[in-house]
């Protein structure tokens, strides 16, 4: 007895224990800052370097807007972002302009906002509304009609709003207005130009068969009009086809180039460059300097218009691409140019830099651009990190952004992360089995033991880190970043999982057509993958929405120490109307299909695609426009498995027809084709028409978590048993485009039955501003929404926003079960349950909403919610629990549940913020995954910015606690060990002795 006691005792003490702090939280989050892809449309948005110094400082940063609507400056040394300004989604930057220590930029329709930012570290100096976004000229390109000029001072700015407005603003004061006498009429101005005499407004006319130029000049101290003149031209291309540079006016006119000189009474005059081959000209922010780009068919040239001298400068041989050319200063303001040449598919471009200033010096050098990782190049920016050295910034068609001196890289920033698609957890392989070695399973009796002897080196350095561990309590923990390497002479180093299953990859795809691996640990990016290459026709694939499915799993029965999880994502070519299915090794980013990269799998859109699991297998499904089936992998296997499915009535789909007015549910037939092989294809069988105007905005499939149990055990003890309809989907709606402005517009949510199309809850909700904003989320038996309440009903009632929660249990009273889980859609009693609703109110506009989810759904379940403010929350089931009794406090039977007295107000509680002081911009989804412990859930926000975290709803009950003494633990169980063995002879010897004399 006593042996078995120091046995277990001893076991206890070499037994590793893990522990998870309520510390750790802020430590294992991570934040990824992001500002977006850069706006590279117009050269009024896209990347420019500035270079400012001032007496107490030099500063040397790149500013840009980007398309996630941010005006930001980055350090161009190491990517890092010096400042950022996120704009509201309805007011969008429409062009910004940098001088000094000032950058203003205007922002809504027609220009309707003004703001001035400090260069040096993004503090707002002026914010100035010069109209009404209602009454913003609405045109494409939206900077149509916009500019900003700056006076001699930084705090001297011009602006041109709506096409026809000139505001000159002063410390944030107007000093004066102009508006044209022809606003609304055929001139439209598009650019202004500051001199010291006058301000000149270019814009063009309409006439009969194209475009003229028309030029006001204005005083710059009063507004007062100076002169008003139509300058003879004759432009084909509308704003294409001419340039305001400093003083001068620059237009193609039937293949020639113009140039006018610009001069307070408009009087100056008119050159011409004889030679009539060119097509467009070019702004490369050298306006400055009189230079600009003209390109012709086969070749281009930097042209000079001083004074009204049109001057080729120089002539660049080959085929023109506007993205090519870039301008930029020299530290001692001298002008230079630079061009760029690569193909799709070279792993080389060449750089030519030239300065007209300097006309002996021309740089050439090559630069490794690796096109399979970040596609093409969208556009270039350089700048003079010496005289001899260009430094560029590179924007590519995969959303990356980078800086090179020459032909060195100095850093990448992956900004099309900023726009993911779709995002999903996968868990990571024990590191045994990653480690594995190649071949492994093959291994015979002989080279495991001379593997063994190997690693019988390593076990004096084991048992001292284990000592060192088992002292100290300092175990694998999520912080610890994942090991990767690429592929080398040595053996693939893969990431593999910590003690706690914490350390998961997320597998992202972006609307750039490019996919990554992500670290949860540290937010690392393990591997990128680029869908798509070259030439190839399915160059720059875009990913269908969140057509992201994990098709094998570390848990899945045939995985082995080989082969590790793996994703498929569906994209659709750009080039052609194909849907092309990627699979992907989860771990490395590697193409598991070989030779072909992708397979395609139809031609035309898709109606529908899921993916469907029965017995341990997965086979994806997607629907075409005719309603056909396509399987992937297409084998005798998943044809089977979609068979024994559709037997079982498991693939119902539920659709939505006729422009989206009309929910259809679909079962599977056979028919024979051509060639005698059977081909499934869905038939409606049932329809339901949605109110009169409405149309489906979005179909949401409930949260699958695993359910613990199957009902709740009330104070009293009977229970409550959960309605759990595994058919159930939610369905939201929005009025029609035609119906949207009417007095009655509203907002509909449906929980329907997709088997035979029945409706199990539905409310009618307000609209927000004429637009269905509603969030919702579904699993089991609960439902909870939040939406903009506009309306008065009552004394008491107010506007504002609303989470309503609804929770479903079987039958129509308490202790009925119906068995909900197992009925068929067709019974009767599939349509008897209760109805438990409750609404709250909540101080908040929020963009994404989600449940947590735990490996066993053992522990609660909190809701998380991104708000307007940057903050993701969450919130305790029994916060939203819709059986709080109202107007009284609880009784005996209810405080034994855990219900509190209701209060219509859901708390502001800062503690409740798991984002911590993270401002976590403009999220649009939230996703949730189970860690290894049933406590803890991990939590990934993803929009503008990424952001991940965990969160513990029922606290951490299946780990110590951080203040548990370890060290007194072992010390306690090793002394009465060492106490058995020194009594355990005294205590025989006494037994023996009392034998003798008994």
């Amino acid at each position: 007895m006593h042996l078995h006691a120091i046995t277990l005792l001893l076991s206890f003490w070499l037994t590793p224990s893990f522990a998870l702090h309520e510390s750790d939280a802020g430590v294992v989050d991570w934040h990824k800052r992001l500002v977006g892809v850069p706006n590279t449309e117009t050269i009024h948005t896209s990347p420019t370097f500035h270079s400012v110094s001032t007496r107490k400082r030099n500063s040397n940063i790149v500013l840009t807007a980007t398309k996630s609507n941010v005006l930001a400056a980055l350090n161009p040394l190491n990517g890092s972002v010096e400042w950022r300004y996120v704009y509201e989604p309805r007011d969008n930057i429409v062009t910004f302009q940098k001088q000094d220590s000032v950058v203003a930029s205007l922002s809504g329709p027609g220009g309707a906002t003004l703001r001035s930012f400090n260069v040096f570290n993004g503090d707002m100096l002026l914010e100035r509304r010069l109209h009404e976004p209602e009454t913003g000229l609405l045109v494409q390109p939206n900077n149509l009609g916009t500019f900003i000029a700056f006076g001699k001072q930084s705090n001297e700015i011009y602006t041109l709003t709506n096409g026809a407005t000139v505001n000159s603003i002063n410390g944030g004061t107007i000093s004066w207005s102009w508006t044209s006498g022809d606003q609304g009429s055929q001139i439209l101005y598009s650019t202004i130009s500051a001199s010291d005499d006058a301000l000149y407004v270019v814009g063009l006319e309409s006439s009969f068969a194209s475009y003229v130029l028309h030029v006001t000049a204005l005083s710059p101290i009063t507004g007062q009009l100076i002169s008003s003149s139509t300058i003879p031209s004759h432009i084909s291309n509308g704003l294409d086809d001419f340039l305001v540079l400093s003083r001068t006016i620059v237009w193609i006119e039937n293949g020639k180039i113009k140039c006018f000189v610009l001069s307070p009474l408009l009087k100056g005059k008119t050159t011409v460059l004889q030679d009539a081959s060119y097509k467009k000209l070019l702004d490369i922010g050298l306006g400055s300097h009189g230079l600009f780009i003209a390109l012709k068919d086969d070749s281009s040239h930097i042209v000079s218009c001083d004074d009204g001298d049109l001057v080729p400068v120089r002539n660049f041989e080959g085929p023109a691409s506007e993205v090519s050319y870039a301008g930029g200063l020299s530290k001692d303001g001298y002008p230079f140019v630079s061009n760029l040449h690569w193909s799709p598919n070279s792993e080389v471009v060449t750089v030519e830099i030239y300065s007209p200033k300097l006309a002996s010096l021309v740089i050439e050098y090559s630069l490794p651009f690796d096109a399979k990782t970040h596609g093409s190049i969208s556009h270039v920016a350089i700048e003079s990190a010496t005289d001899v050295i260009g430094r560029l910034f590179l924007t590519t068609t995969t959303g990356a952004i980078q800086v090179w001196e020459q032909d060195k890289h100095i850093w990448t920033r992956e900004e099309g992360l900023s726009e993911l698609k779709a995002a999903k957890f996968v868990e990571l392989p024990e590191r045994l089995s990653v480690l594995g070695g190649e071949g492994r399973s093959e291994e015979g009796f002989v080279g495991r033991l001379i593997r063994q002897a190997k690693d019988v080196k390593d076990l004096p350095n084991y048992i001292i880190r284990f000592a060192k561990r088992f002292a100290t309590g300092s175990y694998e923990s999520a912080t610890s970043s994942a090991t990767f390497s690429a592929p080398s002479s040595s053996a693939l180093q893969l990431p593999y999982r910590d003690a706690f299953g914490f350390r998961q990859i997320l597998v992202v795809s972006t609307s750039y057509g490019k996919a990554y691996g992500i670290d949860t640990s540290n937010g690392d990016i393990l591997w990128n993958r680029f869908l798509g290459i070259g030439q190839d026709p399915v160059a720059n694939a875009v990913p269908f929405g969140d057509k992201l499915f994990i098709v094998k799993t570390v848990g899945d029965a045939d995985i082995n120490s080989e082969a590790g999880p793996e994703v498929v994502i569906l994209a659709k070519s750009r080039v052609e109307e194909n849907v092309l299915l990627f699979h992907l090794d989860a771990l490395t980013g590697q193409d598991i299909l070989q030779p072909s990269t992708f397979v395609e799998l139809l031609h035309g859109s898709i109606h529908d695609t899921y993916m469907l699991q029965l017995s341990g297998k997965k086979v994806i499904v997607l629907l075409d426009s005719e309603l056909k089936v396509h399987l992937y992998p297409d084998n005798a296997e998943s044809r089977e498995l979609f068979s024994n499915a559709t037997a079982l009535s498991v693939p119902l789909r539920i659709t939505s027809s006729q422009g989206h007015r009309r929910l259809v549910g679909h079962q599977f037939i056979t028919k024979p084709n051509d060639n005698g092989r059977s081909e499934y294809f869905a038939f409606p069988t049932w329809t339901l028409s949605l109110t009169e105007g409405h149309d489906v905005q979005a179909i949401i499939n409930p949260i699958r978590d695993p359910v613990a149990s199957i009902g709740k055990v009330l104070g009293n003890r009977t229970t409550l048993y959960k309605y759990l309809n595994p058919h159930v989907v939610l369905v939201l709606t929005t009025p029609h485009s035609s119906t949207a402005l009417t007095s009655n517009a509203h907002c509909g949510l449906y929980l329907v039955d997709s088997v035979k199309g029945s409706v199990v809850y539905e409310a009618t909700l307000p609209t927000e501003g004429n637009v269905c904003n509603v969030k919702a989320t579904f699993t089991e038996n609960w439902l909870i929404y939040h939406y903009y309440d506009n309306e008065y009903e009552d004394i008491g009632h107010t506007k504002g926003y609303k989470v309503v929660t609804v929770e479903l249990y079987e039958g129509k009273q308490i202790d009925d079960k119906t068995r909900s889980s197992e009925l068929s859609s067709y019974s009767n009693k599939m349509m008897e349950y209760t109805t438990y609703e409750q609404s709250f109110v909540y101080p908040h506009a929020i963009s994404a909403i989600t449940l947590t989810s735990t490996k066993f759904g053992i522990s609660s379940k909190d809701v998380i919610v991104a708000n307007a403010n940057g903050k993701i929350q969450s919130f305790s089931r029994r916060l939203l629990n819709p059986r709080r009794p109202i107007g009284r406090k609880p009784s005996s039977e209810e405080q034994e549940e855990y219900l509190v007295q209701y209060d219509p107000l859901l708390p502001d509680d800062s503690r409740k913020v798991i984002s911590h002081n993270y401002d976590v911009a403009h999220i649009r989804s939230i996703t949730t995954s189970p860690a290894l412990l049933e406590s803890t859930s991990l939590v990934f926000a993803y929009g503008l910015d990424l952001f991940l975290t965990r969160v513990a709803p029922s606290n951490t009950f299946d780990v110590l606690n951080e203040s548990f003494n370890k060290v007194q633990l072992v010390v306690t169980v090793i002394g009465l060990a060492v106490a058995i063995l020194v009594t355990r002879p005294i205590v025989m010897r006494k037994k023996l002795r009392e034998k003798w004399y008994s």
